[in-house]
């Protein structure tokens, strides 16, 4: 059955929306206000239906919106209120006197749109510990259960942080090579001159040198994961090629080769189209390599699943420091969905651990997480001067809206960047740059 949370001050009116729901065999659950949300369990409600002129709402809606798909229901509405709220993430917006059909036709729409999944996976599942329900990661977890029973090589690609080896590790787990081995090297963190002995090993030399297997052979019947394969230097990038071409690996020093049956997974937060061109990278290596290719959304646009990622932390860091059980305040759940989290996950852990170890009370607070708002946010008066010859996503967002804003729509803005126009709204509000007329319209600029 579907579970509808009713936010409405008004009893009566609440009590008969609450008959009509229950009489029409959904499971309703009713708080005067947003205030008392914090202490309901979100994941529990499908559909979240509330009044637009609750007290408190204006503060609190943000983080509803993200948590729980919510329906609006206004005394007095407009237009313009209502493309504002649906831009802020709301999934209906209705108005006074409300027709239970059409009511209960919304909310049968909305919890639809919700995806029945759990946000954080069994233990027993080969995804876990990864989490998230928005539509990117179901996607991603549906390639996964496809790729993962085969021998193909895998390229991973996203962002520092986005949780690339736990991609890597499910793939692991859902593969026939589940019972031997993973074995992991993050390429950037192993100096130039000892990589190519520490993946294909050495031999013993006149110097007396130990003999030294390799990761290669140490993964043989399992799976070889190279985290940061863009870092890999050209000559081990050539030894790497011969053993996806050929199964063999020599050591170095040797003049034998062994046989390896190994799956090897890579992963990069680079660009190695870039890197092809400038040399740094080789185009038949990067072939053999793209088989399969996953990419990892960042935080920031995984909608909700932010807050499901940073309870789950926070339950999972409580038991960790043998803390009590603590709880996001309302207004720690508006930060957390707000902030462009540019270390992404792994930025997430860090601020969870550090505000575990600083709370002193029950509700973890926005100021415990320490985050610098000022370092992740352009602000509006710098606004176009973004550092020369820097290539960051969101200077570039900076300087193309600024520079086409007056001759072209927001409809035209958005298809130009490749975004939705709510997500140029989103980052327009995040960043700080003001919408402006398009006062130019004779004179468009052709982009094409």
């Amino acid at each position: 059955m579907t579970r509808v949370l009713l936010i409405e001050p008004d009893s009566e009116l609440r009590g008969a929306w609450r008959r009509s729901l229950e009489g029409s065999g959904f499971i309703v659950v009713e708080t005067s206000g947003p205030h008392l949300s914090g202490s309901l369990d979100l994941g529990a409600v499908d559909v979240a239906v509330s009044s637009a002129h609750v007290p408190g709402l204006s503060t609190a809606h943000l983080s509803l919106f993200v948590r729980v798909p919510t329906i609006l229901i206004a005394s007095h509405g407009s237009i313009k209120q209502a493309v504002d709220v649906m831009r802020m993430g709301a999934a209906d917006y209705l108005l006074r006197p409300v027709d239970t059909h059409e009511l209960i036709a919304a909310i049968e729409r909305a919890a639809a749109c919700r995806p029945r999944s759990s946000a954080v996976p069994d233990q027993t599942s080969m995804f876990y510990p990864m989490i998230g329900r928005c539509p990117a990661m179901l996607e991603l977890y549906d390639c996964l259960r496809k790729v993962a029973p085969t021998e193909s090589t895998v390229l991973i690609q996203g962002e520092s942080g986005t949780g690339k080896e736990l991609v890597a590790r499910a793939l692991h787990a859902g593969s026939r090579r589940r019972h031997a081995p993973m074995i992991s090297l993050n390429c950037a963190a192993i100096p130039e001159t000892l990589i190519e002995s520490e993946l294909f090993g050495q031999e013993r030399d006149a110097s007396g040198s130990d003999t030294r297997t390799g990761l290669i052979e140490s993964a043989h019947g399992g799976t070889l994961f190279l985290d940061e394969i863009g870092e890999l230097p050209l000559e081990a990038q050539a030894r790497l090629l011969r053993v996806l071409h050929d199964g063999e690996v020599r050591r170095l020093g040797a003049r034998q080769t062994r046989k390896v049956d190994v799956r090897l997974l890579a992963a990069t937060h680079r660009d190695l189209h870039k890197l092809i061109h400038t040399g740094h990278f080789r185009e038949d290596l990067f072939y053999r390599l793209n088989v399969v290719t996953l990419s990892v959304p960042p935080l920031r646009k995984r909608g909700h699943d932010i807050v499901d990622i940073a309870e789950d932390l926070l339950r999972r860091t409580c038991e960790r420091l043998d803390k009590p059980h603590l709880r996001l305040a309302p207004e720690t759940v508006d930060l957390l969905t707000t902030y462009s989290w540019p270390g992404n996950v792994r930025e997430l852990e860090n601020a969870i651990e550090r505000a575990v170890i600083l709370c002193d009370e029950t509700l973890v607070r926005p100021d415990l997480l320490a985050i610098d708002l000022a370092a992740s946010q352009t602000p509006a008066h710098a606004l176009g001067h973004a550092p020369e010859g820097s290539t960051s996503l969101e200077e570039y967002f900076i300087k193309f809206v600024l520079e086409h804003e007056e001759f072209l729509s927001e409809t035209e803005l958005a298809h130009k960047l490749g975004i939705s126009r709510k997500s140029l709204w989103e980052r327009r509000q995040r960043l700080g740059i003001p919408r402006r007329g398009t006062r130019k319209r004779e004179a468009r600029r052709d982009l094409s």
